[in-house]
């Protein structure tokens, strides 16, 4: 049986994979484990909920609360905001758990449900793991124990949980943005209110695009996965930069003044020689994945800052962090942790400390993106092939060796099995776009002539 639980959170399509019946057993489930777990110990539990503007939320959130207030959780209902936004409440109130409903960059369609613990940090696998067993065998006919009467969660809206967050955001920055015009993208989700209040509190002048979510138009055509728009927009408008959100705004992408797309790992240089010079770069040392653009692993190292790699995924990334007190780290799709200020990745965070370098150095985007030159970077998709055995395919092993020897130094190749699907994911790197092509076509040739 499939585990329900995947890299963040669980997810489907919404009334299809995700119904409003596996969303309360969820949250129900979830309760009993963290009660069991200790985390109640001594105390009425306490819940905050929060949401993006799909439509399906609307149904799912109304399942959730039930769930929560029927195991006897008092829940604070937050509404539309980021999923970052959930998790700073989270700690900030005190609260026992957070639960945020959103699918990310996904189509519409699609939602999800995220935990957090106590802190507002993610669940570990094996409390989920454990609210997932529980979940099954109350389906399977196991009984919940129910409260009754004054045992019972109580409902409360908490409206202030949006000017708590914007001034948390605010507060954290180590200078204002006078005089810089920034375009925002929303990608018409959870970030459309908030983005464009923080900048504007921390003076910017904000030109927005993607910021009417009507509940259906999440992620269509804007936002982080469609830089097209933003891009138009800057040079329209002859912004300094543009920040561009998904879905749930824990990531952030940003174009230049030339409408020039600015990645997470070029955003992760620029921050991280920020935070050395302010001396907040704990270790003198960022966190990234091994999808980072070799790029970036040059420049860091040009640089003096050290690099560690993870796996791929946040999650991976945030625990690096936290077992060796490293400050920052991400991924190249603009996940950006900031550990001081953030227990997740943060795209309103991201982008106005980004911006907030802009203004205190009085040089452009483009320029400080300019510390890393992005090698090339050739990913090609191998599918119906049995990925378990790309590790130890003496065929594939031979192949890679033969163009690792043909790059060299100046050049990277890295074989990944999808986590989800039957495919072999090929990424090649080099200084030459042409190179990393035609090695990147013979090392999939011979995945799929090992592995198919």
């Amino acid at each position: 049986m499939a585990r329900l639980f995947g890299t963040d959170g669980v997810r489907g399509v919404a009334n299809a994979d995700l119904t409003a019946e596996l969303a309360l057993g969820l949250s129900v489930a979830a309760a009993h484990v963290l009660a069991e777990a200790g985390t109640f110990e001594g105390h009425r539990p306490v819940a905050v909920v929060g949401r993006d503007p799909r439509a399906s939320g609307e149904f799912l959130e109304a399942a959730v609360v039930a769930g929560l207030a029927s195991a006897g959780v008092d829940v604070l209902r937050v509404g539309v905001l980021p999923t970052p936004a959930v998790a700073y409440l989270t700690g900030a109130l005190g609260a026992d758990l957070g639960v945020m409903l959103s699918a990310s960059h996904n189509p519409m369609p699609d939602n999800g449900i995220k935990f957090f613990a106590r802190g507002g940090h993610k669940l570990a696998d094996e409390l989920e793991d454990r609210i997932e067993e529980t979940y099954r065998g109350h389906s399977a006919g196991e009984p919940w124990e129910r409260p009754t009467g004054a045992g019972v969660g109580r409902v409360t809206d908490y409206d202030e949980g949006f000017d708590k967050y914007v001034a948390h955001l605010v507060g954290v920055l180590p200078n204002r943005l006078d005089g810089l015009t920034i375009v925002i993208d929303g990608a018409h989700g959870a970030a459309a209110r908030v983005s464009p209040e923080a900048f504007a509190r921390a003076g910017a002048e904000v030109v927005t695009i993607g910021t009417e979510p009507d509940g259906l138009n999440i992620n269509d055509g804007c936002g982080s996965t469609h830089l097209e728009k933003l891009r138009a927009a800057v040079v329209e408008h002859g912004a300094a930069l543009g920040v561009a959100h998904d879905g749930d705004a824990d990531r952030c992408l940003a174009v230049d003044h030339a409408g020039n797309e600015v990645d997470g790992d070029q955003i992760l240089a620029v921050l991280a020689l920020g935070m050395r010079e302010a001396g907040t770069l704990r270790k003198n040392t960022v966190v990234a994945t091994v999808m980072s653009n070799l790029g970036f692993k040059l420049a860091m190292e040009r640089e003096g800052i050290g690099f560690v790699q993870t796996g791929v995924g946040d999650r991976y990334v945030l625990e690096e962090m936290k077992a060796h007190g490293y400050a920052l780290g991400g991924e190249q799709s603009g996940h950006v942790i900031v550990l001081d200020h953030a227990t997740t990745g943060d795209g309103t965070l991201t982008g106005l400390m980004l911006a907030a370098r802009v203004a205190a150095t009085g040089r452009s985007l483009a320029e400080l993106a300019g510390v890393m030159e992005r090698l090339p970077q050739i990913l090609i998709n191998v599918p119906d092939v049995d990925k378990a055995r790309v590790g130890s395919s003496a065929e594939v092993a031979s192949a890679v060796a033969e163009a690792e020897r043909e790059l060299g130094a100046t050049g990277r190749v890295l074989l990944r099995p999808s986590g989800t699907e039957p495919l072999v994911r090929v990424m090649v790197e080099a200084a030459d776009i042409e190179q990393a092509r035609a090695v990147a076509q013979r090392l999939a040739d011979a995945v799929k002539s090992a592995l198919g």
